[in-house]
């Protein structure tokens, strides 16, 4: 198990420490936290991890107390929406709702040994949010969803709050982080490792060079896959949850590298270079005889990276990992001062060579 949380729900466990487990299982507006995020909180106050950024500590500090002292669940919403004096006692920085499950240190093992059960293979845990909460996991290959949304949560990868038949439910993604596939172990690919690990990717690199899969180089991945390019789909999964990018700086390696990557079910395809090589790629792929129909175009981002001025390779990484990050949580990657609605759209396929000047 390694979720930092989830393992200090063992360890206290084992030493007998009083404590509750927080978890986001609703938002509404914005938020510090997602849904998911966890923290573990003992009687004196000790915590693992953050469901905010630490304007609630207080009031959860009060909540969990009253959950070890009674052995009982309860789900806590804090609207932070409020122009209240008591709101803005809180330093409150955000505008949203949370809404949290807080369990005593019975239920918090049973969930850490439930995760840990699935944590071989890709589920959703599915969270009953009633008086006494039940969680059930379901699997891509069981014969009966809750209304489909199980299968619609799986096909997605992220988590989900849903009223089945009038009661809240909270899906939550177990067995898989997301994954990023880093084609090309440049010396520009060791920061773009290292940022997407610290954002709780798991990262693989691909090369055909095997000199350049160097662990020392790339500790924080989490394998180090020496092929060809052509043998991309064989060796990786290349299924929902999975982004790649294309950095090998070798024109035809990166050509072959789209074309075994184009078809597949990858949530994103981000490219080096300006917009006009990879339309050179695109054009070169076509010529071959390779289709690339609309939903393959829209998975595709080149250059790749947010907008942002980067200038070499740490700012670049920097650019690009935020890009994944935003094209997995469905989001355009503008500034949260534009931001209107919860949603936003997203960015054009290939950007104009005015951003070219960045790359």
């Amino acid at each position: 198990m390694t979720d930092p949380v989830l393992e200090t729900v063992r360890q206290w466990s084992q030493r007998g420490v009083d404590f509750a487990l927080v978890t986001v299982v609703g938002v509404r507006g914005s938020t510090y936290r997602g849904l998911g995020a966890r923290q573990v909180i003992s009687a004196d106050g000790t915590s693992v991890g953050s469901v905010s950024g630490g304007c609630l500590d207080s009031a959860l500090h009060d909540e969990t107390t009253g959950v070890i002292a009674e052995g009982r669940a309860r789900i806590v919403s804090f609207d932070l929406s409020s122009d209240d004096d008591e709101i803005w006692g809180w330093g409150i920085g955000c505008n949203g709702v949370t809404e949290v499950l807080i369990e005593p240190a019975q239920g918090a093992v049973a969930l850490a040994d439930l995760i840990e059960a699935h944590e071989s293979r890709l589920g959703v845990l599915i969270h009953a949010l009633g008086p006494e909460p039940t969680r059930t996991v379901r699997h891509g290959s069981d014969d009966e969803f809750v209304d489909g949304d199980a299968a619609e949560v799986l096909a997605d990868r992220r988590h989900r709050r849903i009223d089945v038949d009038g009661a809240p439910h909270f899906f939550e993604v177990v067995g898989a982080a997301p994954t990023l596939v880093v084609c090309g172990a440049g010396h520009d690919a060791v920061p773009v490792v290292r940022y997407a690990s610290e954002v709780g990717f798991d990262v693989t690199v691909v090369d055909d060079r095997s000199s350049f899969l160097d662990q020392g180089r790339f500790p924080e991945a989490v394998s180090l896959v020496n092929c060809r390019p052509s043998e991309l789909p064989a060796a990786v999964d290349l299924g929902p949850g999975t982004s790649v990018v294309i950095m090998s700086h070798n024109y035809l390696r990166d050509l072959d590298y789209l074309g075994a990557v184009l078809g597949t079910e990858v949530d994103y395809i981000g490219t080096l270079g300006p917009g006009r090589r990879l339309q050179r790629l695109l054009n070169d792929l076509v010529k071959s005889g390779v289709a690339i129909p609309d939903r393959d175009r829209e998975r595709l981002y080149g250059p790749a990276g947010l907008d942002i001025g980067a200038d070499g390779p740490r700012q670049i990484a920097m650019a690009v990992v935020s890009e994944v990050l935003a094209v997995r949580n469905g989001l355009g990657g503008g500034s949260l001062r534009d931001r209107k609605g919860i949603t936003s759209s997203r960015r054009p396929v290939v950007a104009s060579d005015e951003r070219e000047k960045v790359r």
